[in-house]
This record gives C-alpha cells, sequence and structure tokens, in this order.
C-alpha cells in the first residue's frame, strides 16, 4: 500500500455481535434485519412486519427460497437474535 492510503478492514460478524460491537444503545433496523436475515438463509423476504410491546421490538420476517421453501424468522430488534 501506498504511503497515505487506508486499508479497509471487513468484518463479518453475525446481528448480535455486530450490535455489541456498535455499542448497547443501537438498536437493528427493519432494513438492517431484512439483510442480515437474507444472507443468512439465503432467501428472499417477501414479507415483513414489526410487533411491539412494552419490553422490546421484534421483526417477524417471511422468506421464500429459490426451491420455493416458505419460512418465518423473528428477529429482536435489540440485539438481532434470530429465532
Amino acid at each position: 500500500m501506498k504511503a497515505g492510503g487506508t486499508a479497509l478492514l471487513l468484518l463479518w460478524l453475525s446481528g448480535a455481535e455486530w450490535l455489541t460491537a456498535a455499542g448497547a444503545a443501537a438498536a437493528l433496523s427493519m432494513d438492517q434485519a431484512v439483510k442480515m436475515v437474507e444472507l443468512r438463509f439465503h432467501a428472499r423476504v417477501v414479507k415483513a412486519e414489526t410487533e411491539r410491546d412494552s419490553a422490546r421490538t421484534v421483526y417477524v420476517l417471511r422468506l421464500l427460497s429459490d426451491s420455493g421453501k416458505v419460512w418465518t424468522v423473528r428477529v429482536d430488534a435489540s440485539n438481532g437474535a434470530v429465532q
């Protein structure tokens, strides 16, 4: 690398690790949750909803694989945990 240049370091972090690295107060947006789940499951999100209660926000994402399989995952917006 030339003097004065910059280097780019890419790290692959799970949603929970990313949020920990970004800071405890960080929250996962719906867009971030969709991208994370599509990469993790190699499928396309075809429906996305937000569920909120007094304590937390959960994104409910319906996925469709190339083979036609459909399933639903839930992502905790506070920590990126996938259920």
